[in-house]
């Protein structure tokens, strides 16, 4: 069973709840979306290892603290991943970052990749898969399943705002794969849109609605 964290810290509800509303612009929208990428980002690599390291001060010599262990990468499910990335990107610089891209058969209702560009290395690092809406889970298991078959061992996966039918949906396909929500919503409407949610946050990331 996968391990399910839904954020309750106050910040994140505050800005989840904001950007719900309809009469917030696609600029406004845009870069709370960000905001809250990287306070989830700062809540899910909590437990991230350190190593002991001796450092100098302007005042004398000490043993603080720094990041050990593997790098991390950043992967968002295009399109409306990319919207995350500028926040976590803005805790975590050094990360490198891929891109996953699907769409929907219109026949089958089966996520198809189109595009995959991933780090070299990605298989050595720590992956963050983003996007806000875990709807399905269609496409967020397609992706993850795309990366474990290229190697990727240690995955993540960091959406906004979740479905009960997309987390049932990533506990039975991946149970490895810890997930990070911000607002766990009430359930599906007939179109496979979240309720109450915030809409296609795609559309409203990039004001093409």
């Amino acid at each position: 069973m996968s391990e399910v964290y839904v954020m309750d810290h106050p910040l994140i509800q505050h800005k989840i709840t904001h950007i719900r509303k309809t009469d917030v612009g696609t600029k406004e929208f845009r870069e709370v979306v960000s905001e809250i990428a990287g306070l989830m980002c700062y809540e899910a690599t909590r437990d991230l290892k350190l190593q002991d390291v001796k450092i100098k001060t302007p005042l004398c010599e000490m043993v603080g603290k720094e990041l050990t262990g593997k790098k991390l990468a950043v992967v968002p499910i295009l399109r409306a991943g990319l919207g995350m990335v500028d926040g976590i990107l803005s805790l975590i610089p050094a990360a490198k970052v891929g891109h996953i891209g699907l769409y929907r058969d219109p026949e089958t209702h089966e996520p198809v990749e189109y595009y995959c560009k991933l780090p070299a290395d990605c298989s050595e690092r720590e992956v963050f898969v983003v996007d806000p809406m875990l709807a399905t889970g269609g496409s967020c298991s397609a992706a993850i399943q795309m990366l474990k078959e290229k190697g990727v061992k240690h995955i993540r996966f960091l959406c906004i705002i979740a479905a009960p039918e997309g987390v049932k949906r990533m506990e039975e396909d991946h149970p490895d794969v810890p997930l990070y929500i911000g607002a766990l919503d009430e359930r599906l409407n007939e179109h496979a849109y979240i309720l109450p949610g915030l809409g296609d946050a795609g559309d409203r990331i990039f004001g093409t609605k």
